[in-house]
Parts: structure tokens; C-alpha cells; sequence
């Protein structure tokens, strides 16, 4: 037929167009800040990225991660398909075969997303997205009807010559503008597929390789101080790669259903910041964003470029005071975008370059570097709640089978209760157990979750000084926030990415791992807990942050307790909401989150909720009465200590 060169040279000519929007994507993206990577390792990999990695967490809704290998595999293969049996036009039925059941396979996935846009989820993006469905099946339809014949199977007996057969492949020339269009501009010009050509190329050069083949990564980078400016001000000031990271968003809205602070009415929605961040490499502005708006704050109002502050008029300072850095929203994304490093980074500017940190910030920042703790206590009370303890000071001793990192619970009496029964377990235990007393200085957490990283690598550096000067085995804290920066962010200042004394590697545990431990040797003899049922609330920055979830749950069922664990538990665990500063910054919302984490607490029917975690303990005993009992599990220990009672 006359027309058969058209099908071919449309496919030929959008592959050009979309190559050209690729390149323009990819321009965007570099005008960020130079990351080394290694490119090759990231390609070669980036298949078992894909297949194993991210569909490991897309596995975690059934229905999606059977429509996304159906509707993504199918299509992804059928692309490859077509450019050579329709644009190279190789004469291959086995090549012809293969593409029909590749199109075969998309259209039953097509089905099942345009099943889910038709009653779509809150959390899930609307306008454009919604059409998505409908050039997922134009395109499966119209290619298999293209390839019919390749396959030597033509559409009814033989095709149609003369006026039917231009007519058809007009029809056909159409739909192929239709379909493709959608799929490949959107793609690579921007469009509901754009995550399909990012999301590839993300995985490749993730921030965070490490976070990959089942590892954690979690620890903040550190800030490069002594520069002209610190932090990001403005979207080119962030690495190329985090700006790639940005535009693999799926808009599926699984971080806004996890996040507790947009629950809590917060100006927060992590999905939305991830937007605003395109919009602000890209330029332009937020009216065509089409998800779920910050609470309170309308659409259509945020404007951005490349070289434009953002914090004047793409997003407003308490979006990013509002998150608690619990890292949510990071564990539940498909496509492993890291939402927390991009806050922390934009709050460095906030913080370092303008000082402006909201409410108490400001105070709480200064009384660290003046006293080293956050509520501006005397350094020299620090052992105040040890003092009937006897307990070995490292600079008396000089070495210890185990060093107590008693953190700034040692101000709180509340928090003194957990470190009296946990020094009770250890002595039950004779463990060879020793404080720095007074020369211990604040961990750093605080400072450097409100941007202040100079602080915090001051605080690091002079703790690694002091540490440096005795010899042990292991740390152990009851803090998880001063667990995981001992473990791992310090390792960023003099040593191979784990902490390391006078050469030396050394184990930092949290306390609920080492009392496991010592239960599992035999050293501590404990009775059968006797009180009513019980439900366990996992900190963020012992659960998400370092995948400690065992642990207590065993030592509570060492006890004869069978946990009634609530609906968001282990990596779902709701936020007590005292994470990254947001107890200090005080961003106001329309709920307190440790009301709505007590709520959950309530549904399971609980009289006690088990926790191992002193700022956990502070927000839910800040929950108004009547409410469950709210202990460390160092307390519940303690209480049930064979030698304790006779």
C-alpha cells in the first residue's frame, strides 16, 4: 500500500522528539551540584535494582505490584519490540509472536489500572494521570492490530487495498500518535510516564547505592563547611542526582498516607514537596499539580526556578519545620526517593546561612553549643541522677568490657527512671560497665536535624576525642537518636563508615539488643509478667533507621507477653512525633501526633504500652489521661527481676 511507509517513519520521528525531550531532561538535571558515581557499576545494575529492590516495596501492595510487572513489562518489552519489527521492519514471526504476547500481557495490566482510576485512592494524583489508562490500552490495542499481519495473522482474511486499506492505516497512523505520544513524550517531556524514564535512571545513580541488595543507609551526609554557603537555598544547589531522584516520582501518594504530620494537618505532604522540587529545577508553578495539597495551603500559588530561593514562594519555612525526619515516607516509596536528606539539606540553609530556626530553634541551638545539652543544664549535673548508682567513671577506670552512653536523659527525671532500671539489669547481669560522667557532650542529634551540621560535627568530633582516650568493646545507649549517630554519622569524621576508637571498630547496640543478649547467655533471670496485655511502639530511629525490630519483641515474649501489636507497627510504625526537632519547632497542625499514635496504642485494647525510647516515653506520657501505661521496656525488665523480688 501507498501508506505503509507511515506507521514506520511516525514511530522513527516520535523516538527522535523523545530522545530530544531526553536530553533536555537530563540538562535540567545537571545544572545541580556534582555527585561522583559510579556510572557503569549503576547501569549494570540497575535491572536487579529494578526487579528485586524496588519491587520489593511495590510488592507490599499485591494489586499494584502484579499490575505494574504486567502493565511495565509489557510495555517495556513491547517498546523494544516495535522499534524492529515495525521501524527496522524485520521479517520475523518469532519477533512478531513475541510482541503480540508482550502487548497482550500490558492490556491486561492496562485493565487493571484503568479498574483502579476508576474509584482512585485519596493519596493518588488525578488529571493527567487519570487518562494514563486509556493510552495504556491504545497502545496495546493498536499495536497488536499492527502487528497481525507480521505475525501472519491479517485482521480479517487480508487486508483491505485501495481506499480501506489507506483509511486503515490512517486509523492506525493516528492511534500511534495518541498512544505514543502519551508514552514516550511523557516520558522524557514531562507527563504521567516521566517517572518510567527517570525512575530507570535514578536507580542507576541513586544517592544511596548502599541501600541496595537488602542494605541500610540512613545516616545524613555531612555538610562540606568553610564554603561560600551551606545547605541548599535554591534548587541547583542540590546534587544532580537528588534532582533526578525528584523527577522519578510516581505520584502514587504512598509517603502522604504514612506521613504523621500531614495526618496531623501539618503544612506538610511529602509527595507535594517532592513536586514543588520539580517545579523548581523546571520552573514555573504549582497550578497543574493535581494530588493532594499541604493542609491548609491552596494549589496554584508556589512558583520556582533554578536560580529562585526556595523558601520565597515555592515552599514555606514550616513545610519543612513540620517533618520529624522519621523517615516514613523514605521506607515507603516505590521509588526510593529520599525525602528527609532534601529537608535536612534545605534546613541547613535556613538554619546556617539565615538563622532562622522557628520557635525555641534558635535557644535550644545555642544552649548546646554553650552547655552541650539542649535544655541549657549545667555540663557538671550531668551524673547528678547516677550519684547513688556506683557506677565506674571511664576517667577513673580507663577501660570497660562496656561503655554507657547515658545521653540527655540524664536531665529528664523521667528519663532517670530508664536509666536506673537499665543499670540494675546490668548489674544483675555483672556487667563490666563503666559512664564518661561528665565529659560526655550532647550526641549532636538535635543540632543536626535542625540544620545546624557545624554544631553537630563539633559535638562528634569532640565525643570521638574523648572516646579515643579509653578502651571498651561495645557502647550501649537506651537513646535510639544517640544510638544511630554514634553509629552511623559519626563514622563520616576519621574512619571506614562504622565507628572506630584508636584504630579500632567498635559495636554500638541499642539497649533492647544488648538485654537480649545477656537474656539469651543466661544472665538475667526474670519472671513471667503477670500484668494485663501489652502492645510495643517502635521508635523511628530504632526501627526504620536501623531495622532493629526483634529484639524487643523477644524480650517482652521472654517475659510470657504476646504482643497486641497495633495496625501501624514495625516498618509502618507511626511517628511519636518528637523526632527532628518538631517538639522544638512547634509547627502547629490540627492534631498532636502522639494523640493520634496514642489513639493507636487504644484500638488494640493494651493497659500497657512497651517502648525503648526515652523521647517515645516523653510524647506519650504527654497524651492526656486516661491512657494506657506508658514504660520503657528496661522498666518492665527491671519490675520483673527474679532477684528483685525475693
Amino acid at each position: 500500500m501507498m501508506l505503509d511507509w507511515l506507521p514506520p517513519t511516525l514511530i522513527g520521528v516520535l523516538l527522535v522528539i523523545a530522545a530530544i525531550g531526553a536530553v533536555r531532561r537530563m540538562n535540567l538535571w545537571r545544572a545541580g551540584q556534582a555527585e561522583k558515581v559510579d556510572a557503569l557499576a549503576g547501569l549494570l545494575a540497575m535491572p536487579k535494582r529494578y526487579l528485586h529492590d524496588l519491587h520489593h516495596v511495590v510488592e507490599r501492595d499485591k494489586y499494584m505490584s502484579r499490575t505494574h510487572v504486567a502493565t511495565g513489562g509489557g510495555f517495556v518489552l513491547a517498546m523494544v519490540l516495535v522499534v524492529f519489527v515495525h521501524l527496522f521492519g524485520i521479517d520475523s514471526k518469532v519477533l512478531a509472536w513475541a510482541l503480540l504476547a508482550a502487548l497482550v500481557m500490558m492490556f491486561c495490566g492496562a485493565l487493571f489500572v484503568y479498574k483502579r482510576r476508576m474509584n482512585p485512592p485519596s493519596r493518588l494524583s488525578k488529571g493527567p494521570w487519570m487518562r494514563l489508562p486509556k493510552s495504556l490500552l491504545t497502545f496495546s490495542i493498536t499495536f497488536f492490530v499492527l502487528t497481525l499481519p507480521a505475525a501472519g495473522l491479517p485482521i480479517v482474511g487480508k487486508l483491505p487495498e485501495g481506499f480501506g486499506g489507506w483509511l486503515l492505516t490512517l486509523v492506525l497512523s493516528v492511534l500511534i500518535l495518541m498512544s505514543l505520544s502519551e508514552m514516550l513524550f511523557g516520558m522524557t517531556w514531562g507527563g504521567p510516564m516521566k517517572h518510567a524514564f527517570a525512575g530507570a535512571l535514578h536507580l542507576a545513580f541513586h544517592r544511596r547505592p548502599e541501600r541496595f541488595d537488602g542494605g541500610r543507609s540512613t545516616g545524613l551526609k555531612p555538610a562540606v563547611l568553610g564554603e561560600a554557603s551551606h545547605g541548599v537555598a535554591k534548587p541547583i544547589d542540590f546534587k544532580w542526582n537528588q534532582l533526578l531522584g525528584f523527577d522519578a516520582c510516581v505520584q502514587c501518594g504512598r509517603c502522604e498516607a504514612v506521613c504523621p504530620a500531614f495526618a496531623a494537618g501539618q503544612p506538610l505532604n511529602p509527595k507535594k514537596l517532592i513536586q514543588d522540587m520539580v517545579v523548581g529545577f523546571a520552573g514555573g508553578t504549582d497550578e497543574k499539580y493535581a494530588g493532594s495539597p499541604y493542609p491548609n495551603i491552596e494549589v496554584g500559588n508556589a512558583k520556582g526556578a533554578p536560580n529562585q530561593i526556595i523558601t520565597d514562594g515555592l515552599i514555606h519555612p514550616d513545610t519543612l519545620w513540620s517533618c520529624t525526619t522519621c523517615r516514613a515516607c523514605v521506607e515507603e516509596c516505590p521509588m526510593m526517593i529520599e525525602h528527609v536528606d532534601a529537608i535536612v539539606d534545605m534546613r541547613r540553609f535556613l538554619t546556617l546561612e539565615k538563622g532562622d530556626t522557628p520557635n525555641k530553634g534558635a535557644q535550644v541551638l545555642e544552649n548546646i553549643i554553650a552547655t552541650d545539652n539542649p535544655n541549657g543544664y549545667a555540663p557538671a549535673s550531668r551524673t547528678h541522677w547516677a550519684a547513688d548508682q556506683n557506677l565506674n567513671l571511664m576517667k577513673d577506670v580507663r577501660q570497660a568490657d562496656v561503655l554507657f552512653w547515658v545521653s540527655d536523659g540524664a536531665f529528664d527525671m523521667r528519663s532517670q527512671r530508664i536509666l536506673r532500671a537499665f543499670v540494675k539489669l546490668m548489674k544483675a547481669a555483672n556487667v563490666d560497665v563503666a559512664i564518661l560522667g561528665d565529659e560526655e557532650l550532647d550526641s549532636g542529634d538535635v543540632a543536626r536535624r535542625l540544620g545546624d551540621d557545624a554544631t553537630f560535627q563539633s559535638l562528634a568530633k569532640r565525643n570521638l576525642a574523648t572516646l579515643s582516650k579509653y578502651q571498651f568493646n561495645k557502647i550501649v545507649t537506651t537513646d535510639p537518636h544517640a544510638f544511630h549517630c554514634l553509629k552511623n554519622e559519626y563514622g563520616d569524621f576519621g574512619s571506614d563508615g562504622l565507628l572506630s576508637i584508636s584504630g579500632e571498630s567498635v559495636v554500638v547496640l541499642h539497649h533492647t539488643t544488648f538485654l537480649n543478649q545477656l537474656v539469651k547467655d543466661g544472665r538475667l533471670q526474670l519472671d513471667t509478667f503477670k500484668g494485663g496485655k501489652v502492645t510495643y511502639h517502635d521508635p523511628c530511629y530504632l526501627g526504620r533507621y536501623n531495622g532493629e525490630y526483634e529484639a524487643p519483641r523477644e524480650l517482652l515474649a521472654t517475659l510470657g507477653i504476646d504482643v497486641a501489636e497495633m495496625e501501624r507497627s514495625g516498618y509502618r510504625s507511626r511517628c511519636c512525633g518528637g523526632g527532628g526537632g518538631a517538639p522544638i519547632t512547634d509547627i502547629p497542625g490540627e492534631r498532636r501526633i502522639a494523640d493520634m499514635r496514642m489513639e493507636d496504642v487504644v484500638s488494640t485494647g493494651a493497659e500497657l504500652v512497651a517502648v525503648g525510647c526515652q523521647q517515645c516515653t516523653a510524647m506519650l506520657e504527654g497524651v492526656v489521661e486516661p491512657r494506657p501505661v506508658v514504660k520503657d521496656i528496661a522498666e518492665i525488665l527491671a519490675g520483673q527481676l527474679i532477684e528483685e523480688k525475693h
